[in-house]
């Protein structure tokens, strides 16, 4: 074996990459072309702020008015909502729409819920049940994705019973032993589940 001078420069094609930035470089290609095939860069689509005066596209309620959680949908063609994301009082009203939205061909890119985890929630009792207040500025919403929800707790929202969201698991786990219900990942409600609230 030749013992190679050190005082001899290294020729650029034999230069050692460190193995974390080769990974590195494959996990970003990876997740680049994993973003191209979910629907045009979503990733980048953020959440809104709702106005006060706006109505649920699905059940025409005025958001801001009533409790609980909140979401918006962001189609590849929001013609049918004038120009802006499908905005919602509940989180039922939120995923029926979207459903029904996919059933007739449409293409959601991203949904946003209410995140508990990330605002300051006040809790209140009206008629013997217990809710939680809305928001509906951008910075309460989280991306699907990232979100636990709890359904068939004590907890209802503008629909009555709905699905309450967290990012943080720990706040799930506090909010089930106090108010009850069943955990279970934002991305898998389907219609189903919202016939069992």
């Amino acid at each position: 074996m030749t013992k190679r001078d050190p005082s001899t420069p290294t020729p650029a094609s034999s230069k050692s990459v460190p193995r974390r930035r080769v990974l590195a470089g494959i996990a970003a290609a990876g997740i680049g072309s994993v973003a191209g095939c979910a629907g045009g860069g979503s990733n980048s689509i953020a959440p809104v702020s709702i106005d006060d005066d706006q109505a649920c596209d699905q059940c025409g309620m005025i958001v801001a008015d009533h409790p609980g959680t909140v979401g918006q949908v962001h189609f590849e063609d929001d013609e049918p909502e004038g120009g802006r994301p499908a905005q919602f009082c509940s989180a039922t009203c939120t995923y029926t729409y979207r459903f029904d939205a996919e059933d007739s061909g449409r293409t959601p890119l991203a949904t946003f819920l209410t995140d508990y985890s990330a605002v300051e929630q006040e809790v209140f009792e009206e008629g013997g049940d217990t809710m939680f207040s809305s928001h509906v500025d951008s910075e309460a919403f989280a991306r699907e994705p990232s979100l636990t929800v709890v359904a068939r707790s004590e907890v209802i929202g503008a629909m009555g019973p709905d699905l309450i969201p967290f990012s943080e698991e720990g706040d799930v786990e506090s909010f089930v032993a106090e108010y009850g219900g069943e955990a279970m990942p934002a991305t898998e409600v389907d219609r189903a589940t919202l016939e069992a609230l």
